[in-house]
C-alpha cells in the first residue's frame, strides 16, 4: 500500500539536509509519496544532491520557520504559515496520510490540539509517546513530556491510547500495561498513582499494576504509563547513561595495548550493541490523542533517524491507529 508522507524538511537541527536524505532513503524502501514541506529553494537545493528518479517526493512551500526558541503558546498563532502548520495541515485535509516532524516538540503539540488537527473526540489530553528498544526488549512508555501535570483520568487514557498503539502499530497482541512507581505493592507510589491504577484496573486492557525503573529494561511491561514530567526525565536519563557508558568503555579499552587490541576485536560486537540501543533505529514515537498521525523525532536526527520515523508513521497508518483510539474511548 502506497502512503502519502509529509515531512517536515525544516524540522532537525541540521535542516533540511538529514531531512530531505531521509526522506529519499524512505521514498527508496518504502516506496511512498513523500511531501517534503518547508522553504522551497532549500528543499530543491538539497534534493538535487539525490538520484530522485523514479521517487514519488514533492516539495510543499512553507514560508515560516520555527525553531527550538520558539514558545509552543505563541509559535501556532505567530508563525501561520510554518512547516508544522502546512504538514498538519495537509492531513487534515486529507491531501496526506501521516505527519513526520524532528522539529520543536512543544511547538507540535501546540500546533496540532490548538490549530490544525485537534483532539481525538472523547480524548482529555494527548501524550507523547516514547518507543524504548534494547536487544530484542521493545517497550513503549507515555507521557514523555506533553503533559508536565497530569490527574488520574489523563493517566487512564494513556493506558488504553498506548494499549491500542502497541497492539495494533506494533504487533504485541496483549500487551502488558504498567504504571510507573516506586514499588510494586498497590499501596506504593504518590496520590496520582494510586487514583490512576483505581481507574485503569477497571479498563478491558492487560494492566499488570506497578513497574519500578529499575525493570524497565528487563521488560516489565510492554506499555509504561507515567505523567509527562517523570516520562521525560526517564527518556533523558536512559539516553544520557547510554552515551556516558559508550564513552566510558572507549576511555578504558584505550588505557593500555592489551585492551586496545581486545576492544578492536570486539568492535563488531560494540557495533551490535550499540545499533540496538540507537534511538534513531527507531526514528520517532506518535503523539497519541491528536486526530491525525503525527510522529515527533529527535532534533538530533539524521538521515537514518528520519527515515526510520517515516517508518513508524506507516505502521501508525497501516494500523489504523487513530480510528482505533477514537472507538476505543467511546
Amino acid at each position: 500500500m502506497t502512503l502519502r508522507i509529509a515531512l517536515d524538511a525544516m524540522g532537525s537541527d541540521s535542516y533540511p539536509t538529514p531531512d530531505v536524505a531521509g526522506a529519499v532513503l524512505a521514498a527508496k524502501e518504502f516506496g511512498d509519496a513523500i511531501i517534503l514541506v518547508g522553504t522551497e529553494s532549500l528543499i530543491r537545493t538539497e534534493l538535487s544532491k539525490h538520484n530522485t528518479s523514479n521517487l514519488n517526493i514533492t516539495v510543499v512551500h512553507a514560508a515560516d520557520l520555527i525553531d527550538m526558541n520558539d514558545k509552543p503558546a505563541t509559535v501556532g498563532k505567530d508563525k501561520p504559515n510554518s512547516s508544522m502548520h502546512v504538514g498538519m495541515s495537509l492531513v487534515r485535509d486529507g491531501k496526506a496520510d501521516a505527519f513526520v516532524s524532528a522539529g520543536n516538540t512543544g511547538a507540535a503539540l501546540s500546533i496540532a490540539t490548538l490549530y490544525t488537527l485537534k483532539r481525538i473526540s472523547g480524548v482529555k489530553r494527548p501524550a507523547l509517546t516514547g518507543i524504548i528498544r534494547l536487544g530484542g526488549i521493545v517497550f513503549v512508555i507515555l507521557d514523555v513530556g506533553a503533559n508536565t501535570d497530569s490527574k488520574p483520568e489523563w493517566m487512564a487514557q494513556f493506558a488504553q491510547m498506548g494499549e491500542i498503539y502497541t497492539r495494533l502499530s506494533l504487533g504485541i497482541e496483549k500487551p502488558r500495561v504498567a504504571l510507573l512507581s516506586n514499588g510494586e505493592e498497590a499501596s506504593k507510589g504518590n496520590d496520582l498513582i494510586r487514583a490512576s491504577s483505581l481507574l485503569i484496573e477497571q479498563l478491558p486492557i492487560n494492566y499488570v499494576g506497578n513497574v519500578e525503573p529499575k525493570d524497565l529494561l528487563i521488560h516489565g511491561a510492554d506499555v509504561v504509563i507515567t505523567d509527562g514530567f517523570i516520562g521525560n526525565l526517564v527518556i533523558k536519563s536512559l539516553e544520557a547513561s547510554t552515551r556516558a557508558m559508550g564513552n566510558l568503555i572507549r576511555q578504558e579499552i584505550k588505557k593500555n595495548p592489551i585492551t586496545m587490541v581486545g576492544g578492536l576485536l570486539a568492535r563488531p560486537a560494540f557495533r551490535e550493541v550499540y545499533r540496538q540501543v540507537d534511538p534513531f533505529e527507531i526514528g520517532g514515537a506518535p503523539l497519541l490523542g491528536v486526530n491525525g498521525v503525527v510522529i515527533i523525532g529527535h532534533g538530533r536526527s539524521n538521515h537514518i533517524a528520519i527515515k526510520n520515523a517515516i517508518g513508524q508513521a506507516r505502521k501508525a497508518v497501516l494500523g489504523n491507529i487513530i480510528d482505533a483510539i477514537a472507538t476505543g474511548l467511546r
